[in-house]
C-alpha cells in the first residue's frame, strides 16, 4: 500500500521535462563532486563551514547521482525528490545568507536563481510524481 502511494503519478506527458531538467542537473552535480573535490565537492563544503567536508561531500555527491539517474529514468521520482530537496535547502541557507547580506536582495536573486528552479522543480515531481513517461507508471 505504501508503495503503491510513493510511486503513484499522473498522466501527465509534459512532466518529463522537469524530470530530464532536475534529473539532468543533479546527476551532474554529483559527478562533478567526485570529478572535483576541491571546488565542487569536499573543498567547497569547507569553505562554506560545514562540518566533516570529506564525508559530506562524498555524501551529498552520492545521494546527488543516486537521486539524480532516479529523477531521470522516472522511478520512486516522488521519494528520490525529498533528498534533493533537502540539499538545495541546505545549499540555500549556506551559501546565500552572506550573498544576501553582503551584496544584497537583487545579488541574491541573481545567484540563487538555479537553486530555486531546482527547488520548486523537485517540489513539483514530489507532489505530482514521474509522470507518464516514467518507470512508476509502468509498475
Amino acid at each position: 500500500m505504501i508503495f503503491k502511494k510513493i510511486i503513484q503519478t499522473d498522466n501527465s506527458k509534459t512532466t518529463i521535462l522537469i524530470r530530464l531538467a532536475v534529473g539532468a542537473v543533479f546527476l551532474s552535480e554529483g559527478i562533478q563532486k567526485f570529478l572535483f573535490p576541491a571546488i565542487r565537492g569536499a573543498g567547497r563544503f569547507e569553505k562554506v563551514g560545514l562540518p566533516s567536508p570529506d564525508f559530506l561531500g562524498s555524501f551529498v555527491g552520492a545521494f546527488e547521482i543516486i537521486c539524480g539517474v532516479l529523477i531521470l529514468i522516472g522511478l520512486l521520482t516522488r521519494l528520490a525528490s525529498i533528498p534533493v530537496m533537502i540539499i538545495m535547502l541546505v545549499a540555500f541557507a549556506t551559501t546565500k545568507a552572506e550573498v544576501l547580506s553582503e551584496q544584497g536582495f537583487w545579488e541574491l536573486m541573481h545567484g540563487s536563481r538555479t537553486d530555486w528552479a531546482m527547488l520548486l522543480g523537485s517540489i513539483f515531481l514530489l507532489i505530482k510524481g514521474g509522470g507518464s513517461w516514467s518507470l512508476d507508471k509502468k509498475l
